[in-house]
């Protein structure tokens, strides 16, 4: 569908062909109407083919309760229609403008501590505030209604990175809104007191109007009501979401509907997967984290898109041009990383490039945050690399519309258990969910392996391993489900802390790891969580930090791949292996570590048959990901180094890319090729 985003029948140019999207969040109510008509002119000099424009404006659409002013709107997307250039308008409900707040401070969100979140950023209402969703519609009605037929019109875009910055609102309204949506997933307050576990700290409730957000209290609020209280606070989202989404298919049922995601690191209050479903196609916001597994998360986070989009095409809504302006120290890219950073995306299933921001804005709190045109103008490097980047989609057009190719390994990302895992009063407060599936990724990268980054609603089945790093929750269904796979010929991988509760956050009774012990051949009577700096060696992989277990052998089918050296579990088991039907499930009871991990994955890899498909010399040194469609299979390969990387005996047709004298392909320092090749 994105694809095609450009050749909608009242589209720009009429231009049939399927192209990648390119383009930028376009604001030019930040700017005199006299450099508008220049950014029409750069934007098709630089390849933009399409803009989201209007994402911040209710306040000068909307100046009063009872004024409205389109012409400025209109005259923007006259020009860019004119210019060739489409449009994915944005409902602009993400910040509600002064006078909306004034009258109504009622919609403004309040913290757990009771304190209200006022005006002067963005993103201060309430998502269960029905006030706010009766004027916000309302604005949504007005834009629908007034640019179904423009002839730029191709997407449009619901407000702005949804829950970024009001994803927890524990205000009256919340209150009432997340009793009815207990009512709904509990039926009974006996189911309630149940789920809760409420015979706990006598927390027992003898009528729904008791039951209150989790709000600031004297210790540890009830474990449930917190696991509720986040799903409770992506479904208040997801409602409106689909509240703007309802308008805008009532008035103009042909134009795609989507919204910006933020799959990327620390990003966790918005179970995506669920969302997905509610939207025409999947956008996606990512900005990448200095350290040093940054292009690796900038890696896993596009694939996780493709996850969530279910390996359709997706589109990159905002990433930046160089620095950003909210990390501590906001370090420029370097030469080349505009480039690869955007192709990364492209290679795990993006159709569209975008960037925050077009212009860089001369005031405001984003004033330091780079764009496609700089402070310094087009006469800039920056702009020089956009121009490049332009003529490699261009390139790349056949490419677009394509889907991936699926790797033989899955690493499982479930967001109920990345919610719970990581809680109070638990074992640890060191446990970092996202950061041990990443450095799984990281060492198959290192090993030159590829892996989908997967959903429990992808088809799990299709993976020779599936790796499903700290899968802490654990409902019956899923239990059976990866029973299932494994007597099918899977081979399963999971890790510490993982099988521990239901979908409750009750604890499966009987010894860890519950829900999977049979299945593993193993039983944990208690943990052993490590105190920061500890560290224990292992006989056959390690050294192991953050975790152990006491591990007892259960079944004769269970191998001990490698034990504990040293500790107070010296001798006994630390990475094990059952076989069951035709497949195995296997554990692994601490935190090895990217490095740890990397000398682990072989004997894993060994067990499912799986093997890099990467020349040996460049394993490591270079990603590779697949596209395909019915005649042609499109190999990316990216250069993970900083410095040059030959691939003797890769062959295809370059779409981007070079060789040497001797024709073998060669990857300059952070540089991506794109090869054709016949799709066997």
């Amino acid at each position: 569908m994105i694809s095609t985003l450009l050749s909608r029948p009242h589209g720009p140019d009429g231009d049939p062909t399927p192209r990648l999207v390119y383009g930028a969040d376009y604001n030019p109510e930040q700017w005199p109407r006299e450099v508008w008509k220049d950014d029409v002119r750069l934007m098709r000099e630089a390849g933009v083919n399409l803009v989201s424009v209007g994402i911040f404006s209710w306040a000068r659409l909307q100046p009063t309760r009872y004024t409205w002013d389109f012409a400025w709107l209109d005259e923007v997307m006259d020009l860019l229609h004119a210019g060739g250039i489409a449009v994915d308008l944005a409902t602009a409900t993400a910040s509600p403008p002064p006078w909306l707040t004034t009258a109504h401070p009622e919609i403004l969100p309040v913290t757990a501590s009771g304190e209200t979140v006022w005006p002067g950023a963005r993103q201060h209402w309430r998502p269960t505030s029905p006030v706010f969703r009766t004027h916000a519609l309302a604005l949504v009605r007005k834009l629908a209604e007034r640019y179904a037929d423009h002839p730029a019109l191709v997407a449009w875009h619901v407000s702005n990175e949804l829950g970024c910055h009001n994803i927890y609102d524990h205000s009256d309204d919340a209150a009432r809104a997340f009793r009815d949506w207990l009512r709904a997933r509990h039926t009974t307050l006996d189911g309630l007191n149940h789920a809760w576990g409420t015979a706990f700290w006598s927390q027992r409730y003898s009528d729904w109007d008791q039951i209150l957000p989790p709000r600031l209290a004297a210790s540890h609020p009830n474990p449930t009501q917190q696991l509720d209280f986040k799903r409770f606070s992506s479904d208040a989202l997801k409602d409106h979401l689909r509240a703007e989404r309802d308008v805008l298919r009532e008035i103009t049922p042909d134009v795609p509907v989507t919204t910006n995601f933020m799959v990327m690191g620390g990003t966790k209050g918005m179970n995506y997967p669920d969302w997905a479903a509610e939207i025409d196609f999947v956008s996606n916001d990512h900005y990448a984290h200095p350290g040093p597994q940054d292009r690796d998360e900038l890696s896993f986070s596009a694939n996780l898109t493709s996850g969530i989009a279910g390996g359709r095409p997706w589109f990159l809504m905002e990433h930046s041009t160089s620095a950003v302006n909210w990390q501590p120290v906001n370090v420029p890219k370097r030469h080349g990383e505009l480039a690869r950073d955007s192709l990364l995306h492209v290679a795990h299933g993006a159709d569209a490039v975008s960037f925050f921001q077009w212009r860089q804005s001369a005031a405001g709190a984003e004033k330091y945050h780079s764009a496609m045109v700089p402070h310094a103008g087009p006469d800039s490097d920056v702009f020089r690399a956009v121009t490049g980047l332009g003529q490699t989609l261009r390139a790349l057009a056949p490419v677009a519309g394509t889907e991936r190719e699926p790797a033989r390994v899955g690493i499982l990302f479930d967001w109920d258990s990345w919610w719970a895992c990581e809680q109070d009063s638990h074992p640890t407060s060191r446990l970092d969910y996202r950061q041990e599936a990443l450095d799984w990724y990281s060492a198959l990268l290192a090993l030159g392996v590829r892996a989908d980054v997967v959903t429990t609603r992808n088809d799990l089945e299709r993976y020779d391993l599936l790796i499903a790093p700290v899968l802490h929750m654990i409902p019956a269904p899923l239990a059976t489900r990866l029973t299932r796979y494994v007597d099918d010929g899977g081979h399963l991988v999971t890790t510490y802390f993982s099988g521990v509760v239901d979908e409750n956050d009750h604890i499966w009774l009987g010894g860890h790891p519950g829900a999977l012990r049979e299945l593993l051949g193993i039983r944990i009577e208690e943990f052993g969580p490590l105190l920061d700096g500890e560290s224990v060696p292992l006989d056959g992989a390690g050294p192991g930090t953050l975790w152990t277990d006491r591990i007892t052998v259960t079944d004769p089918e269970t191998e001990v791949l490698a034990r504990y050296e040293t500790g107070a579990y010296a001798g006994r088991p630390a990475v094990t292996r059952r076989t069951q039907g035709r497949g195995s499930a296997a554990y692994i009871s601490t935190r090895l570590g990217v490095s740890g991990l990397v000398g682990l994955l072989p004997k894993l890899l060994a067990t499912a048959g799986v093997e890099s498909e990467l020349p040996g010399p460049v394993r490591g040194s270079v990603e590779q990901a697949v596209r395909r469609d019915a005649g042609s299979r499109y190999l990316f390969l990216v250069n993970r180094t900083d410095g040059p990387v030959s691939l003797p005996g890769v062959t295809g047709e370059i779409l981007t890319g070079r060789t040497d004298t001797q024709g073998v392909l060669v990857l300059a320092p952070r540089e991506v090729a794109v090869l054709r090749q016949p799709n066997t």
